[in-house]
């Protein structure tokens, strides 16, 4: 949360050093993605929000506590960069002070619920995805600590990281040539991605007629669904050990990554719909990922406890994953 907040609006939201304010809206916000999930399965939501009773009325609450947060924030944006366009008319150059220049007509009035949409839009693309995959990548680390020790190997290779350097220096170290090298931290992530994708369920809205690869007719208005966490477990895609995490399935013969066909590996979607910040999210991954595991070995605190799932829009671990670091 505090990451994407600093890249895409500028904003530093600390939640990981305790604002309450900041901490208070990524509850409401997982909170409120939670219960949207759950129309899904309540004939009746429409019954309880008109009744305002149940999941629908904590949705409101929630919904209430996003708005006023990120609505306060555009219009200190906005103020800000019309006291600033005097002088410099380009003085931010993150994304909410591109749309918010965007969104303003020759009137000088801001629209702020179409700007309110589209940060929320990038917080869930840029947040809850990557956050819920890098807590199922480290599961599976602890599940598999030998692959722990092959992505050490494999980035301090990469960066020529020596026993002595810093956290700072190894950071400053991950370029995109070091970052590209890291074939086996990519299947790693990928591999997760397989069978714990960031989005486990989602659906698509038929704009005309069709039909469908496998002869399926479907008409104008129809939603269709599809499911990437059943995808990534299909023996029919990924054979008889499609339950089994093997990043190397995913290395060709030559020690580099080999992708699959977008339509067989669903976790970014494809086509034209194709995830836009794929490459990015791989590169957040991959930073955070190697910087953990050059300096850390990681434990599950509780190897015998069951990790659960979240019922979110996106894959989340029940109360959060609780592991045990060691220095190496």
């Amino acid at each position: 949360m505090d990451s994407i907040f600093t890249i895409a609006f500028g904003l530093d939201l600390d939640t990981l050093g305790g604002s309450s304010e900041g901490s208070r809206f990524a509850a409401a916000f997982d909170d409120a993605s939670e219960f949207t999930l759950l129309r899904y399965v309540n004939p009746f939501w429409k019954a309880t929000r008109l009744l305002n009773v149940g999941a629908e009325a904590t949705l409101k609450e929630r919904i209430k506590i996003v708005d006023e947060f990120v609505y306060k924030r555009i219009r200190s944006r906005a103020q800000e960069l019309s006291s600033a366009k005097a002088q410099d008319p380009d003085s931010r150059q993150d994304i909410l002070s591109r749309f918010i220049q965007t969104a303003t007509d020759d009137y000088g009035t801001v629209d702020y619920k179409y700007l309110r949409d589209i940060i929320l839009n990038i917080v869930i693309a840029g947040k809850d995805t990557t956050a819920g995959a890098l807590a199922w990548f480290l599961f599976m680390a602890c599940k598999h600590p030998e692959i722990q020790t092959k992505i050490f190997q494999e980035v301090t290779e990469s960066t020529n990281a020596g026993e002595t350097t810093s956290a700072d220096e190894f950071a400053q170290s991950l370029t995109d040539q070091a970052l590209n090298k890291m074939h086996y931290l990519h299947a790693v992530i990928t591999e997760t991605l397989r069978l714990y994708p960031s989005v486990p369920l989602d659906n698509k809205q038929c704009f005309s007629d069709d039909v469908l690869p496998d002869g399926s007719s479907v008409s104008k208005g129809d939603i269709v669904f599809y499911v990437p966490y059943a995808m990534g477990r299909m023996e029919y895609l990924w054979g008889k050990d499609a339950d089994v995490f093997r990043p190397e399935r995913w290395i060709d013969e030559n020690g580099e990554f080999r992708p699959e066909s977008p339509f067989k590996f669903t976790a970014f979607q494809a086509g034209p719909r194709i995830c836009l910040g794929k490459e990015f999210a791989y590169r957040q991954m991959k930073i955070f990922a190697a910087v953990l595991l050059r300096f850390f070995a990681f434990r599950l605190r509780d190897e015998n406890a069951c990790v659960n799932y979240r019922t979110m829009i996106t894959l989340h671990i029940e109360e959060g994953l609780h592991v045990t670091a060691t220095a190496r």
